[in-house]
């Protein structure tokens, strides 16, 4: 009896001493704990799949942290079935045009723009259910924008796509601007039931979702878009043992859910709804420490019975396959991380394809069709400022998501659509990947310090929006000095920013930066390559969390 008694206050004691915080995708909070990361102060609790809950972050209380007091960390405790998730308020102001991405429901018009969300969470005997809902304002004050694609015109289209639809190749719901009025809209957020047993979990919800190695622009997933009702099913990063050998870990996660046009694309309420599923797996090598290897395919849909063949689909992957067989919209996209140990260093990339060439062969000889990619690294770096030390992280990243140069021979496209999907990749007529849009180029510089008060923040950002815009003038056409004009029209936006966040009190964090925005050609019109109109904005944000 004394021996149970003593194991019990053993392992009761062991498990105290160590703490873990579930945080909200890319918050100042979980930004952090990933910052540590690079120091092998935690540990990554997924590889590729993540969500809210597959966000929970873990480490010793001994751990030397600058925030150590700062964050809302809980021990372990079984008993506490109730958790809450802090209530989370933000506010910018775009003095020009909508500036902003990676902001979920939230699209940042022109003008006073606002976010809020709270939640509590509900934990028993491997089951949880989390309520984590959000509202949103868009002043959304008028600004010029460029005309829709002509394949926007129509009744079909009327007061909707053909004034506020996007300029690019056809079949994109992406509205340049969501209406001509002030609205306010809401949904589930981060709220889903999930039931999970060791490594083996299986939920429904609409928790945002996040794919891949990168920090700013993922390929086939981001929390751009506003989330959508989903269903997953998989296990989270688990222990491969041959006979007594670790052989490193697997997750695996297979996913599928409903999107939703935007109140802004066409009148035909038979495809309102889309179908994408998804196929999601990652493996860490226990010989090769810090390396993920990772890779994800979705498919997009009709919303009806027969697409949910595309479910087995997502296994088979046949030696000969081209355009003409394309069932589905596809997209998939390869990708590693590799956190070099004991450097505080850390290199990413991930690879997508929207198109198949027709076997190995077309790879051998072309392996560019339809490719783009994201790439950066991360570094860690100890500074010493005022005699206090302190300590940085210096983020590089790079995408290119413009078409490759086949598509020359052989006509207009851009990797965010296809001809079977008449809306592209969005959801409520945002971005599902990458933040930045389709057929463009960002490179992205930024720094973070931080200290025991908080961090402060400084970056430079340069994009493309949308470059394939302009290529696809010159298919079909002769080289004549009309086609030739089309070079100079180019559209830039380069932002630099600044910001930070102060922890007024431990229980209170917050938030405040201002940006200085200019487009460069904002409306492909320039006059030539030296002289182009500018469009100058600021971008002004603050936000409060405070922890309960």
């Amino acid at each position: 009896m004394k021996l149970k008694k003593t194991i019990t206050f053993v392992v009761s004691l062991l498990l105290a001493s160590f703490l873990f915080s579930q945080e909200k995708i890319y918050s100042t909070a979980d930004s952090y704990f990933d910052f540590l990361t690079l120091d092998s102060l935690t540990e990554r609790p997924y590889l590729n799949f993540r969500t809210l809950s597959d966000s929970k972050w873990i480490m010793d209380d001994k751990t030397e942290n600058i925030w150590k007091q700062k964050v809302k960390i809980e021990g372990f405790n079984k008993n506490k079935a109730l958790k809450i998730y802090n209530p989370e308020f933000f506010i910018s102001y775009n003095g020009a045009s909508p500036y902003g991405q990676n902001d979920g429901l939230l699209w940042q018009s022109r003008g006073l723009n606002a976010y809020f969300s709270a939640g509590v969470r509900f934990e028993k005997k491997g089951f949880e259910l989390t309520f984590k809902p959000e509202i949103v304002f868009s002043e959304n004050r008028t600004f010029s924008f460029m005309p829709p694609n002509p394949a926007y015109a129509g009744d079909l289209y009327k007061n909707k796509a053909d004034v506020y639809g996007y300029y690019g190749v056809a079949s994109i719901d992406a509205p340049q601007r969501f209406g001509n009025n002030p609205f306010v809209d809401y949904g589930w957020g981060d709220s889903e039931i999930r039931y999970s047993t060791k490594t083996f979990t299986v939920g429904i919800g609409s928790q945002y979702l996040w794919l891949g190695p990168a920090k700013l622009n993922p390929i086939i997933h981001s929390n751009n878009a506003p989330s959508y009702p989903r269903f997953d099913i998989g296990m989270r990063p688990t222990n491969i043992r041959i006979g007594n050998w670790n052989a490193g870990k697997v997750e695996a996660r297979l996913w599928l859910g409903q999107l939703k046009e935007s109140a802004y694309f066409d009148h035909n309420a038979t495809n309102n709804f889309r179908l994408i599923s998804g196929l999601s797996i990652a493996y860490a090598p226990s010989f090769f420490t810090g390396l993920t290897l990772m890779a994800n395919r979705v498919f997009m849909c009709q919303w009806e019975y027969k697409s949910l063949l595309s479910v087995p689909d997502l296994f088979f992957i046949p030696l000969n396959i081209h355009g003409g067989r394309d069932t589905w919209d596809q997209r998939a996209s390869i990708g590693f991380s590799y956190l070099l140990p004991g450097s505080g260093f850390e290199v990413f990339t991930e690879i997508g394809l929207n198109d198949y060439s027709p076997g190995l062969d077309g790879y051998i000889r072309y392996p560019f069709h339809s490719l783009v990619y994201t790439s950066g690294m991360r570094k860690s770096l100890d500074l010493i400022l005022f005699n206090k030390s302190l300590r940085g992280e210096l983020l590089l990243e790079i995408t290119n998501l413009e078409v490759s140069q086949d598509f020359q021979l052989d006509g207009t496209s851009t990797f965010y659509a296809h001809h079977q999907i008449r809306q592209g990749y969005t959801n409520k007529g945002q971005w599902l990947g990458a933040g930045n849009g389709t057929g463009g180029n960002s490179q992205y510089l930024g720094f973070k310090l931080y200290h025991s008060k908080g961090l402060f923040n400084i970056f430079l950002h340069r994009q493309n929006p949308d470059n394939d815009y302009i290529y696809q003038f010159s298919v079909g056409t002769e080289n004549t000095e009309s086609v030739k004009e089309n070079i100079r029209d180019f559209k830039a936006v380069m932002s630099i920013g600044i910001g930070g966040v102060y922890f007024i009190r431990p229980g209170i964090q917050f938030k405040a930066g201002i940006s200085y925005i200019t487009e460069h050609n904002p409306l492909y019109n320039a006059i030539h390559w030296e002289e182009t109109s500018k469009r100058q904005s600021l971008h002004l944000e603050t936000g409060l969390i405070y922890n309960l």
